[in-house]
């Protein structure tokens, strides 16, 4: 059973759970991935963050892009766009290649945590890989243009419509993957990790799930979140456009109050210290910009060291 249990979506994410996985042995870790964006396009079952997660362990991801694979070749696009088909959704040649293994899978009976599993194995990924969940979950973001599917809203329209709230369909519904709640529960586990991700995108479709929150509510490990804003700006994404437009200050803090009492920890960058004592959680003020390999490693060290204190004072307490 896993030593350390990673919440994860999106390219922040898969960054810091590449440096997980590089200071722990692949056994020792179990990466859980936001489903919520999720869609079926052109007839195929894309799944951006499992494969975002997927191809950044395997070492293949696209180092310029941050998603994708890298050495990619695009003649599926220029031709379908020749032939009057959407281009708006970029697939690589060797990209659609998994996206087919994994829709025919899907249509053969085979569930999407089996078949996540199939695929990081062939992809010579050691740690485990799981889907939130078998069942289906969808963001959907309530604009100021309507409500859109989130990869339209993402992708087409560039997160340009202003948010006025956002809706995970099916989250109540689905339960957690196979093997997520018994990892939890494990009394092997050391930590949880709540990677860098948007917090209202990327996250909150995993902790809509109900049985999925309890666990994390319930785990006796300590929960430990990393922020995703460096400066009080995203790194990379909307979260600082979506927190504005949501009425919420974009500073870390708010972030931190979002997750609530789900955390024991918090790691916090140096830039945004300033909002340290409203944290209102046990803190580790740091570097969190992972410019290279090296980054992510010592900020995956340093957070596993902010979780073992934790776990430390949680044992005297």
């Amino acid at each position: 059973m896993s030593r350390v249990v990673a919440l994860s979506g999106g390219i922040g994410g898969a960054k810091l759970a590449l440096g997980l996985a590089r200071v722990l042995a692949p056994q020792d870790l179990t990466v859980v991935v936001n489903t919520g964006d999720d869609f079926n396009h052109l007839g195929l079952h894309i799944s951006p963050d499992v494969d975002t997660t997927l191809y950044t362990l395997a070492g293949i991801a696209n180092p310029d892009l941050g998603w994708g694979r890298r050495d990619e070749t695009w003649q599926f696009m220029r031709t379908l766009g020749e032939l009057g088909g959407p281009t708006w959704f970029q697939l690589g040649d060797a990209d659609l290649a998994l996206h087919v293994a994994r829709t025919q899978a899907l249509a053969n009976g085979r569930r999407m945590a089996e078949v996540t599993a199939d695929l990081a194995h062939r992809l010579g990924v050691g740690p485990r890989v799981l889907p939130m969940s078998d069942d289906p979950v969808r963001t959907r973001v309530v604009t100021s243009e309507g409500e859109l599917d989130f990869q339209h809203y993402f992708v087409a329209r560039r997160c340009e419509p202003v948010v006025i709230a956002l809706r995970y369909d099916g989250a109540s519904d689905a339960q957690p993957a196979p093997g997520l709640l018994a990892a939890l529960a494990s009394p092997q586990l050391e930590a949880v990790i709540l990677c860098p991700s948007n917090p209202w995108l990327s996250m909150a479709p995993m902790l809509a799930i109900p049985a999925l929150r309890r666990a994390l509510s319930a785990c006796a490990a300590p929960v430990v979140a990393v922020s995703p804003l460096v400066g009080g700006r995203a790194v990379k994404g909307p979260t600082g456009k979506i927190m504005a437009e949501l009425g919420l200050p974009v500073a870390a803090d708010q972030v931190a109050r979002y997750y609530g009492d789900l955390l024991d920890g918090f790691v916090l960058d140096e830039r945004d210290r300033v909002v340290a004592p409203q944290l209102g959680t046990e803190s580790l003020i740091t570097d969190t910009l992972m410019r290279d390999l090296a980054d992510r490693e010592r900020l995956a060290r340093e957070t596993l060291a902010l979780a073992a204190r934790l776990s430390r004072q949680m044992a005297a307490s």
